[in-house]
């Protein structure tokens, strides 16, 4: 479990913290809902059909200077809940699943988001001891489409104990199963590293885009509405009228509104992004449900 304690600086042979996030959608689609984080980062592509998000900033501010010295965890936050809370936020309003790596001074792992399913996820000791569900790489594997034979062993592999395997090394592997279901990583993006070394290698590749929060909740939806794949989600959208785009709209928001005071309770920024998310997504469906003109 997750402790919210503020972290005073990594301890001899741990890790300093970071992140990064990965999409499984060109970068064209990535774009409009990175900008509801509500966070500076830099997007790039990661292979054929993956893109890659880094934030701007530090976990923690730092001694940057600057915008770079920003913090993107609000007092003391784990940056594995702020990295769920963003996974979840980018899923929920886009048909594919996002992936988040993290790190910190005591432990490492990953969220599987994807939709409204419960997030997966996994974690490590910084010295590689497993301390996750063994059930959750099975679920991480079905959600990606992953070979049930040859990746789903490479994966158990990475529950079991293995003196001499840190934490690093751990995500390291999980990116190599990964690498067979397309994810190539920009030269010199490697987990683990700080966040000043993410951000160096992100924008020196050649299709790099940096992506802000538009500013008002009227770009917002804008964004929101761009960044759904409406050949796919058609009969479920605010404008579509139906029955399923009414259940959906009264879902969100009966989801979004403990998610937000949840956030607001907890003071965490993922969260209470991702329930504000929510509630824009059901308030809009609904009020175009009320608002529209009948036959």
């Amino acid at each position: 479990m997750s402790s919210a304690s503020p972290r005073t600086g990594p301890p001899s042979g741990g890790l300093t913290p970071g992140a990064f996030l990965l999409c499984r959608a060109e970068p064209d689609s990535v774009a409009p809902a990175a900008h509801l984080l509500r966070r500076p980062m830099l997007l790039t592509p990661a292979g054929e059909g993956w893109s890659l998000l880094v934030p701007e900033g530090c976990p923690e501010g730092g001694p940057e200077g600057g915008p770079e010295g920003e913090p993107w965890t609000d007092d003391g936050e784990p940056v594995d809940r702020v990295l769920t809370g963003w996974a979840g936020a980018l899923a929920v309003g886009a048909p594919w699943p996002v992936l988040a790596l993290w790190w910190d001074e005591d432990r490492a792992g990953y969220t599987l988001a994807s939709g409204f399913r419960r997030p997966v996820g996994y974690i490590w000791l910084a010295n590689g001891t497993p301390v996750g569900e063994d059930e959750a790489m099975s679920a991480f594997a079905g959600r990606l489409g992953l070979d049930p034979v040859l990746d789903m062993e490479s994966l158990e592999r990475l529950t079991e104990p293995e003196p001499g395997t840190d934490a690093r090394a751990r995500l390291g592997g999980l990116l190599a199963v990964l690498t067979r279901a397309g994810v190539s990583l920009p030269a010199g993006l490697v987990p683990g590293d700080p966040a000043a070394r993410l951000r160096e290698a992100a924008r020196a590749e050649p299709g790099v885009r940096a992506v802000e929060w538009p500013g008002g909740w009227r770009e917002t939806v804008r964004a929101e509405l761009e960044a759904v794949d409406v050949s796919r989600l058609g009969p479920w959208l605010p404008w579509a009228g139906t029955p399923r785009a009414r259940a959906l709209a009264l879902a969100q928001v009966a989801a979004g509104l403990p998610a937000a005071l949840w956030g607001l309770r907890h003071r965490s920024g993922g969260w209470l992004t991702a329930g504000a998310l929510l509630l824009a997504h059901g308030a809009l469906g609904l009020a175009y449900d009320v608002t529209r003109p009948r036959d």
